[in-house]
């Protein structure tokens, strides 16, 4: 039996998006409340009934939401544009070695508003 699991992550960040055009709202300096769903993908135990531990992935998120939290993003490494495009592929490189099941990463800029990866094509 195949499934998907999924966890949320809350973080809260500071940035700006320097490659967009003068005068647009999101080139100044503002913050948004981010929610992270990882998800994970693949083929239950049937020994242990689950496919993995939730608790994997909390402890999987947990150097990122350190990283993240109450930063500016435009000053990490590899996020100098962080657009939501950008922030879910950073996420992804920072998370498919320790979670080999990934299989999607989604930030929530805003309650409307969302980036999907699913890895390299």
């Amino acid at each position: 039996m195949e499934v998907e699991l999924t966890r949320d992550f809350r973080f809260e960040a500071a940035h700006l998006l320097p490659e967009v055009p003068e005068g647009h709202k999101c080139r100044r300096l503002h913050g948004h409340s981010y929610k992270i769903t990882v998800e994970v993908s693949g083929d239950v135990d049937p020994e242990s009934g689950w496919l993995m531990d939730f608790a994997d992935i909390k402890e999987a998120w947990k150097p990122l939401h350190n990283r993240l939290d109450h930063y500016y993003l435009n000053e990490i490494d590899g996020l100098e544009n962080p657009t939501s495009e950008n922030l879910a592929r950073w996420i992804w490189e920072r998370l498919e070695d320790r979670l080999p099941l990934l299989s999607r990463v989604t930030v929530h800029e805003t309650c409307t508003s969302r980036c999907t990866y699913r890895g390299p094509a």
